[in-house]
C-alpha cells in the first residue's frame, strides 16, 4: 500500500509484523530520490514492491535516511542497500558503527524481544558496508536536488534518534520522539524502551519538533498527523504521565509486573479519556509493549536516583 501525504511525499506500508498500518516508510521525490525508514528485514518484500510501484529501479534510489536503529526502523537497512547499491545510507553518528556491525545491537534487542519473537518480527539483521554510511550530526544537511533533509537529534526515546526536517513541505519526520499514533484510534502511546529513555530530553525533543514543523508531522508508527501542537502536548502529558506513575509505583516497592499493571491501567485510562474507541491492545502491544515501556521507565529512575546519589551535597 502507498499513498500521498505531502507533494513529492509518499508513504510506503512496510507491513511490520505482518500487518497494515503498523509501520510507514517515506519516499521523496527529487533528482536524488531517498526513503525515510527501511522498516526490519521482514518488510523487505513490501518495501520494494512499495518502490517498485513508484518507478523507482535498482539503480535509482540515491538515499537511505534512518530516524534510528531500532529493528522496527532500521533492521532492513541492509537488505535495502544491497538492492539499491547506489544509495548511500544516513543514520545519527551514534548509531553509524552498529550498522556496520549490527551484533550488538541484535544482543541487546534479544534481551527485550526473545530471540523467537526477535527472529519472527524482525529477520536477520544484514551489516551495512562501513563507506556507504554517512553520519548526521545537529544541522546536517541532506542535498537531495530540488530538496533537502535537514537534520536535528531528538534523543529521549534513544540517544541515536534524529528528527528530519523537509524542506520543500516543512513535514518534520518524528521516528519515535512523539511515540506511537495509530490513523484510526484516538490514542497516543509513549515509547519509553530500555537503556536510553530519558523524560526531560523526551520533552525536550517534542518541543524542538514542534518548533520545526510546519503544519505535518510523519509517523513511522503511522503516518501524517496535521495537528501539530495538539498532538505535541498531548504526547507531553503521556510521557510525564506515564513516567510519574511508575515513580509512585517504584516508591510503593513495586515490581516489574506491578508497574507493567500500573502502565496498562494508565494505556486504557489514555483511550477512554480520549474519545469512544475499543482499545486494540495487540496493536499498540507490537508496536510498543506495555513491559517494554516499564522496562524502560525503570531503568530511567533507577538511572536518575544514582546520579542524584552521586552529586555532591
Amino acid at each position: 500500500m502507498v499513498f500521498e501525504v505531502a507533494p513529492g511525499i509518499t508513504a510506503i506500508d512496510t507491513f511490520y509484523g505482518g500487518k497494515e498500518r503498523y509501520t510507514a516508510a517515506y519516499l521523496l521525490a527529487a533528482d536524488e530520490p531517498a526513503i525515510v525508514e527501511t522498516g526490519p528485514t521482514t518488510s523487505f518484500g513490501p518495501v520494494v514492491a512499495g518502490l517498485e510501484r513508484l518507478g523507482i529501479g535498482s539503480e535509482d534510489l540515491a538515499h537511505i535516511v534512518v530516524t534510528h536503529i531500532h529493528l522496527d526502523h532500521a533492521g532492513g537497512v541492509g537488505r535495502i542497500a544491497e538492492r539499491f547499491p547506489r544509495a548511500s545510507v544516513w543514520v545519527h553518528e551514534r548509531g553509524a558503527r552498529h550498522l556496520a556491525d549490527p551484533s550488538r545491537l541484535v544482543s541487546s534487542a534479544a534481551l527485550i524481544y526473545g530471540e523467537q519473537r526477535m527472529a519472527s518480527l524482525f529477520g536477520p539483521v544484514e551489516p551495512v558496508a562501513a563507506e556507504r554510511i554517512r553520519s548526521l550530526t545537529d544541522g546536517d544537511t541532506i542535498e537531495l536536488g530540488g530538496r533537502r533533509l535537514a537534520s536535528t537529534p531528538t534523543p529521549g526515546h534513544a540517544k541515536h534518534q534524529v528528527a528530519l526536517v523537509d524542506s520543500t513541505t516543512g513535514a518534520v519526520f518524528t521516528g519515535d520522539a512523539l511515540g506511537i499514533h495509530p490513523p484510526d484510534l484516538p490514542a497516543l502511546r509513549p515509547a519509553t524502551p530500555p537503556p536510553d529513555y530519558d523524560l526531560e530530553l523526551a520533552v525536550d525533543s517534542i518541543e524542538r519538533i514542534r518548533s520545526l514543523a510546519g503544519d505535518l508531522l510523519l509517523f513511522s508508527h503511522f503516518g501524517p498527523v496535521r495537528e501539530v501542537d495538539e498532538v505535541c502536548d498531548l504526547a507531553i502529558a503521556r510521557f510525564r504521565s506515564w513516567t510519574e506513575a511508575v515513580r509512585v509505583a517504584m516508591d510503593s516497592g513495586a515490581d516489574l509486573d506491578e508497574l507493567v499493571e500500573v502502565l496498562e491501567r494508565e494505556a486504557r485510562r489514555d483511550v477512554e479519556t480520549g474519545a469512544e474507541a475499543t482499545l486494540d491492545l495487540g496493536r499498540f502491544e507490537l508496536l510498543s509493549s506495555v513491559r517494554m515501556n516499564a522496562m524502560g521507565i525503570r531503568r530511567y529512575w533507577l538511572k536518575r536516583r544514582e546520579r542524584e546519589t552521586a552529586e555532591p551535597r
